[in-house]
């Protein structure tokens, strides 16, 4: 286990009913001790260190990074309301709590006046805030040669990505190994996925429910995976 990283606590719980993201002081010190360590390809440490507010910044050759938190899981209850409407209470699998295995950093500083990366998925229709559309889009940003629904707004925060060399140290440095399939390379869509083609939200009660699945396994699953850290 990571030292001081207890992947069974909610962070909901020591945030006074706000935006743990925000407000919760266990969650900016797991991102610390999480996250500080040696980049790819001896590229530096990364080094978080708190600001005041919610952010936690890196300063590097590249530059100085100021990242929020962000959970990386989403229930689209909102998004998703009227199918969730027509599934028994009872069939809805139970929330687990917002825990280390569903949280990730994002630079967190508008450029241009234009939307962060955090705001830009959770706006774009093609993304509706999943983080399994937004690892593909990321793996698209890495080779370069495919488009995606967040090019403009990956390309803005170009240097962050710099930092992990490629879409392998990304993944690596991040542990977000389980939400790719046995190949390494692929993404491990909670919902079927046809070349952003497809709708981000569930359109049925069995899509949603194994939505729900497949969001649950990968939060377990990554939450085994930190506590395995050294």
């Amino acid at each position: 286990m990571t030292a001081g990283v207890d992947t069974s606590f909610n962070y909901h719980d020591d945030s006074d009913g706000k935006d743990p993201d925000k407000y919760s002081p266990t969650l900016r010190r797991h991102h610390q001790l999480l996250w500080s360590k040696e980049l790819p390809k001896g590229g530096g440490t990364f080094c978080l260190a708190p600001e005041s507010g919610s952010k936690l910044a890196f300063e590097s050759p590249l530059g100085i990074f100021r990242l929020s938190s962000d959970a990386i899981t989403t229930r689209l209850l909102d998004k998703a309301a009227r199918v969730i409407r027509t599934i028994p209470e009872a069939e809805i699998p139970p929330y687990g709590g917002y825990t280390a295995g569903s949280a990730l950093v994002f630079p967190g500083i508008q450029i241009d006046g234009k939307r962060t990366i955090n705001q830009e998925r959770g706006c774009n229709s093609k993304i509706s805030d999943r983080f399994d559309l937004t690892l593909e889009c990321i793996r698209r940003h890495y080779l370069g040669i495919e488009p995606n629904p967040l090019g403009d707004v990956l390309n803005r925060y170009g240097t962050f990505f710099e930092l992990f060399s490629d879409f392998d140290g990304y993944v690596e440095f991040f542990l977000l190994t389980d939400l790719l399939e046995e190949d390494g390379a692929t993404v491990k869509f909670f919902h079927f996925f046809d070349d952003f083609t497809t709708p981000a939200v569930p359109k049925t009660k069995d899509e949603y429910l194994e939505y729900l699945r497949r969001k649950n396994a990968f939060i377990a699953a990554r939450n085994r995976t930190i506590d395995a850290q050294p």
